[in-house]
This record gives C-alpha cells, sequence and structure tokens, in this order.
C-alpha cells in the first residue's frame, strides 16, 4: 500500500483549522483569560515574596502610626483642651470687665493668664484663642505692634472668628496710622461676615466712617448705602440714614 503524503496536514490532535464554531470561539476565549488570570495571580505572588520584608515593615509602621494618633487624641489632645479651656475662664472673665492688664498676665484666684495660657497650650482651640484675647487686650492698652504680633498667631476658622480678626487688624492699622491698610482690613471683615449682620454691619460703619475722615466720601456713600440696604438689621444702620444725606448734600 503506498504511504500517504502528510506535507501539509494537520498534526493529530490539534485544533482543526479554517473557521470556528462559536462554542470553540467562547471556549478559546475562556483559556485565554484563565491564563491571564493565573499569569497575574503568579506575577502578584511572585512580588510579594520578592519584597515580603519591606511590605510587612510598611503595614506594620500605618498600623503604628493610626495607633499612635489616637492615643494622642485620646490620652494627650483632648485631655489638653478640656484643661486650657477650664484655664482660661478667669482670664475671660476678667477681659469681660475691660481689666485687661489682669486678664493678661493675674485674673486671680491661681488661674493663669492668656499670655501663659497661649504658651502652654498653644497647640490647642483655646490657645490658639489665647492669641486673640490678648491681641485686643494690648489693642486697648495702646500696645499695637504687640497686638499685631499675636493676632497674626490667631488661626481663624469658622463663620464669625475670620471677621472678628479681620476686624481688630483694621482697628490695629487706623492706630498705627496705616489708614489704607486699615481699609482694607475692614472691607476683608465684611466680606469674611457674608451675611451676618452684626459682624457685617459693625464693620462697614466702621468702614465708611474711617472713609469720611479719609475724605473718600463717594466711597463712604456707597458703604453707608449698602449699610442700610444689606445690613439693615443691624444697630449701626440705624444711623446710615445721617451719613448718607450728610454726604449727599
Amino acid at each position: 500500500m503506498a504511504r500517504k503524503n502528510n506535507i501539509g496536514r494537520r498534526p493529530t490532535g490539534t485544533p482543526r483549522g479554517g473557521r470556528q464554531t462559536g462554542d470553540e470561539q467562547i471556549r478559546v476565549a475562556e483559556d485565554d483569560t484563565l491564563v491571564d488570570i493565573v499569569e497575574v495571580r503568579d506575577q502578584g505572588l511572585d512580588f510579594f515574596e520578592r519584597n515580603r520584608k519591606p511590605i510587612i515593615i510598611g503595614v506594620i509602621a500605618l498600623i503604628a502610626i493610626v495607633a499612635a494618633a489616637l492615643l494622642y487624641q485620646t490620652f494627650i489632645q483632648r485631655p489638653a483642651e478640656r484643661n486650657a479651656a477650664e484655664q482660661m475662664q478667669q482670664a475671660q472673665y476678667q477681659f469681660e470687665q475691660d481689666s485687661f492688664s489682669l486678664a493678661l498676665t493675674n485674673p486671680g484666684q491661681g488661674y493663669p493668664g492668656f499670655l501663659d495660657i497661649a504658651d502652654e497650650y498653644g497647640s490647642t482651640k483655646a490657645g490658639n484663642l489665647a492669641n486673640y484675647y490678648i491681641a485686643v487686650s494690648y489693642l486697648n492698652l495702646g500696645q499695637y505692634e504687640a497686638a499685631l504680633d499675636y493676632l497674626e498667631d490667631f488661626d481663624a476658622d469658622g463663620e464669625i472668628l475670620p471677621a472678628m480678626k479681620m476686624g481688630v487688624m483694621g482697628d490695629l492699622q487706623s492706630e498705627l496710622g496705616n489708614f489704607d491698610a486699615a481699609i482694607d482690613s475692614y472691607r476683608d471683615a465684611v466680606d469674611e461676615s457674608g451675611k451676618n449682620y452684626l459682624t457685617g454691619g459693625y464693620y462697614l460703619n466702621k468702614l465708611g466712617l474711617l472713609l469720611r475722615n479719609q475724605g473718600r466720601n463717594e466711597e463712604a456713600l456707597e458703604a453707608f448705602r449698602r449699610l442700610k440696604s444689606e445690613f439693615g438689621s443691624s444697630t449701626e444702620a440705624a444711623q446710615a440714614d445721617k451719613y448718607i444725606a450728610a454726604l449727599e448734600g
């Protein structure tokens, strides 16, 4: 019997050539996907094996950082916040009585003044707020440069404190004779107030008065008109008509 010519024939057991059926295409795609998954898994395992030590060290370090932060908040920061707030009450009382010198250094009953609170509890909210009290106290005592230093250290946040900080800045710049800087600070205070008519009206009135004092009557008139229209519920708005009439006359 003559032997068959196998040239060009498909090796036994290999897939049949030509167009594949739908089931065959799906089976091939599934096989390719499985190979990809296995390769990715093997690569990941190989990477972990090669970097096992630094990965474990990194995870332990992260856990340690989180644990340290929680411990700091629980056993250091929160108790310090409470203690600082309690220690500042007597100084706040003297401040409200306009006893600014006592509030700064010796408020009585063995409590520290604002200066010591700012120094000892500077990382707390109360310690930060003490900087504001110190600035206002020095402002009222005529020590403007010292007041400016502490005001700059005060980190104001929230809805009211930023406006109050800029308002005090305006007062300080005005006392130092820096009237253009004072005007800018009062404008910032009004902007920071948003729709708060208490601070907005108060500082807009100061802005208008300073502008009038500097002979900038058109700007002053604009400020008092805005005071009446936008902050009509404020105490200062009751005087707006008087200033408007004087500037228009």
